[in-house]
């Protein structure tokens, strides 16, 4: 296997971020939680994508690129930190943003701004349309001298996945640590990556978890994880096999994505007053009620802890209703 130091890479946050146990959480559901804070990861209001985009934009540094577009809808997280951390590496963030949800100035689209992104609002459902465009304009820019590079939607390549390789190696040393054994990992699934780092992680370095991915929209994950995995593990050549049941996709979609679902309120409240942590309404939101119902419905087994890696996401907070 490969030493993931040996990928091109930026240090763009600042980790390890905080792992602890979440109290008041542990004592109502008589189960060990913690909670892996990618929130607090340094830049801007943080979040996973800053993982993913230490190695897509050193990767991008490393072929001479300036400009970087990407997509999302129009309060993408993702989005707002590529933004953010195009910005702190001297490179141009062009977003090419589906104009669907809030598109007010609110949210992340006033972070967006406030990093000096360009930001275009496309009237299509169509990634693919929303590609093609990029490619145009791209090749508009690299006629005028510039280089350009494309990251697709949330940094979910096998590349970006391999920064949540990482996070689990890194939160291992802290469970150890703590003398925490994890027996589930838990966290939302927007595009894949994400749950795709997690689970090559936990097969690497906590084989005896579960890996656990909360969709927040209808695309199907289980392939796209598990393509993404493998694609991660043929970078670190490792293999990607593991044991049956050390992953499990479930869904707590509700209205459909980006909209936010009234029954996980109580749950966001709670967390907001019992912790002092933010959970937004499309992401977090969404996969720690999940986990909350899990939890009370006794279909997380066994003994380990329970972690929860919260991946940000707290602008949402400022564009929508919580529902």
């Amino acid at each position: 296997m490969k030493n993931i130091s040996d990928l091109p890479r930026l240090p763009l946050g600042q980790y390890p971020t905080p792992f602890y146990k979440l109290e008041s959480v542990s004592t109502r559901y008589g189960r060990d939680v913690y909670i892996k804070r990618d929130d607090l990861c340094g830049v801007a209001l943080g979040g996973n994508k800053v993982r993913k985009l230490e190695f897509l934009l050193a990767q991008a540094k490393a072929d001479g690129c300036d400009t970087v577009f990407t997509t999302g809808g129009s309060q993408s997280n993702h989005a707002a930190l590529t933004a953010a951390c195009a910005a702190r590496i001297g490179m141009k963030a062009m977003l090419l943003l589906k104009q669907r949800g809030v598109t007010e100035r609110r949210g992340n689209l006033i972070l967006d701004e406030l990093y000096g992104a360009e930001v275009h609002l496309m009237d299509t459902d169509s990634y693919d349309e929303i590609y093609a465009e990029m490619r145009c304009r791209g090749a508009e820019l690299e006629r005028q001298g510039h280089k350009c590079c494309l990251i697709p939607l949330g940094g979910s390549t096998p590349l970006g996945a391999v920064g949540y390789v990482n996070c689990v190696r890194e939160f291992t040393v802290q469970a150890m640590a703590a003398g925490v054994r994890v027996g589930h990992i838990i966290s939302a699934t927007g595009s894949g990556g994400t749950t795709a780092g997690l689970l090559l992680g936990a097969r690497l370095f906590q084989p005896s978890a579960k890996v656990i991915g909360v969709a927040v929209s209808d695309d199907p994950f289980d392939r796209i994880v598990s393509e993404l995995a493998a694609g991660a593990a043929e970078l670190l050549d490792c293999a990607s096999a593991g044991n049956p049941g050390d992953f499990e996709m479930v869904e707590n979609v509700g209205a459909g994505y980006a909209v936010p679902n009234a029954q996980d309120t109580p749950q966001i409240l709670a967390l907001a007053r019992d912790e002092g942590v933010l959970l937004d309404p499309v992401y977090t939101g969404k996969a720690y009620s999940k986990l909350c119902r899990m939890l009370e419905e006794g279909s997380l087994p066994g003994d380990g802890a329970v972690v929860f890696v919260h991946t940000g996401g707290a602008a949402a907070l400022f564009a929508m209703d919580l529902g």
